[in-house]
């Protein structure tokens, strides 16, 4: 069987992930803080949700992986 979600799952949950970047960007993200927590925590930020709206996009499990 076929166990891949559907469109508008996606779609949800790409909103939640946009949602959650944005929440995260006004109170971590790039220009908040010094050095440590400015750019640093934003470009982490940044990294992991593109990683994350990729999973979403594909539809890789990447914790089945190993």
């Amino acid at each position: 069987m076929n166990n891949r979600p559907g469109c508008l799952s996606g779609l949800f949950k790409l909103l939640l992930l946009d949602w959650a970047f944005d929440f995260l960007q006004e109170r971590f993200g790039f220009g908040k803080g010094c050095s440590c927590s400015g750019i640093g925590c934003g470009f982490i930020l940044l990294i992991v949700f593109i990683g994350l709206a990729c999973s979403i996009l594909s539809g890789t499990d990447w914790t089945r992986l190993f």
